[in-house]
């Protein structure tokens, strides 16, 4: 993306119109660079009205990420994140990936307005556009190695959960291992997703790279390219989500969370986790990487956070896989 264009979505953000005439004139640029700059929206997802007379406005107000606007709403504990904000980028993981290879420091967040190649599991692809999903990556440095790592995804869930209750949210659940959910109208319905990248030695050193993404104000267009029910803070809240803030305290929540544990490992978050579990003591269809589908009634996780089914074999505890509801059992 141009630099142009993101200085014109910066003034459009407030979602009036705005002339190319004044917008040429601000940036010192023709009203023909600005017409070019603008075309370019239409491959970033972000729809930009033109009505002569009038000039251009986006179809709604968003509120931008902001380095400054995070760190103010961290507060006194600013210093001891690294922020790094993005206008647009193909996946913050893929990136922080890369920098933390080159020595970026523990803590370090970077969060984009626009993710054009997002990541999910199993090669999935995270949809996020301007204004309607909050997306960023959290580097924590462990001094154990990745072998003691397991359970992080679930640790992190907590640390949103924990977020989403602060803002009134109590209703968040937990899908194994890495998804939030809402129950809503009579569905479960995604709110958020994690995606845990792991580098270093299995015994020494090694660090995290945990991708976070969040539907904000998901639009209809949106929905339509998500291949699951989605749901988005402005259905459950009915009010708009600063997303500068909401990013300030889920960092906060991750530091803590996070510490805990490299202190104590999974087993002490355990019970917390499965207070949230959405599928606690029902029956799921647990498919494996293999291809292979297990039916059992989830009965626990296990203390190295997998999970652990009664199946028609016995009790079988898994330690990755694609869970769904199994509906056939649950009516």
């Amino acid at each position: 993306m141009s630099n142009l264009l993101f200085k014109i979505i910066d003034v459009l953000a407030d979602g009036k119109f705005h002339s190319g005439e004044i917008l040429a004139n601000q940036f010192k640029v023709s009203r023909v660079s600005i017409w070019n700059a603008i075309s370019e929206a239409e491959q970033f997802g972000i729809e930009i009205h033109s009505v002569r007379g009038k000039g251009y406005k986006l179809t709604h107000a968003v509120e931008l990420l902001d380095e400054s606007s995070i760190k103010r709403a961290i507060g006194e504990q600013a210093n001891f994140f690294n922020i790094e904000v993005m206008d647009t980028t193909t996946s913050t993981n893929s990136v922080m990936m890369q920098r933390a290879s080159e020595g970026l420091p523990h803590a370090s967040c970077i969060a984009t307005n626009i993710q054009t190649a997002g990541k999910g599991r199993r090669g999935r692809k995270w949809v996020s556009e301007l204004g309607e999903n909050l997306t960023f990556s959290f580097l924590w440095r462990f001094n154990q190695g990745a072998a003691m790592l397991s359970g992080l995804s679930l640790v992190v869930g907590i640390a949103l959960i924990r977020t989403f209750k602060q803002l009134g949210i109590n209703h968040a659940l937990l899908k194994w291992p890495n998804d939030v959910l809402i129950f809503h109208e009579k569905a479960y319905k995604k709110l958020a997703g994690i995606l845990i990248e792991l580098q270093g030695d299995m015994d020494g050193q090694s660090l995290a790279v945990i991708g976070i993404g969040i539907n904000l104000n998901i639009s209809k267009k949106q929905i339509k390219k998500i291949d699951q029910p989605a749901i988005d803070l402005q259905t459950i809240t009915q009010e708009s989500m600063n997303p500068n803030n909401l990013i300030a305290l889920i960092i906060k929540e991750l530091a803590r969370v996070l510490s805990e544990f490299e202190l104590n490992g999974f087993s002490s978050l355990k019970e917390e986790w499965v207070m949230s579990h959405a599928f606690h003591e029902k029956v799921i269809s647990l498919t494996k990487g293999d291809g292979q589908n297990v039916i059992g009634k989830v009965i626990d996780i296990s203390d190295e956070g997998s999970l652990i089914l009664q199946t028609n074999k016995g009790q079988q505890n898994f330690s990755s896989g694609e869970v769904v509801l199994n509906k056939d059992w649950n009516n």
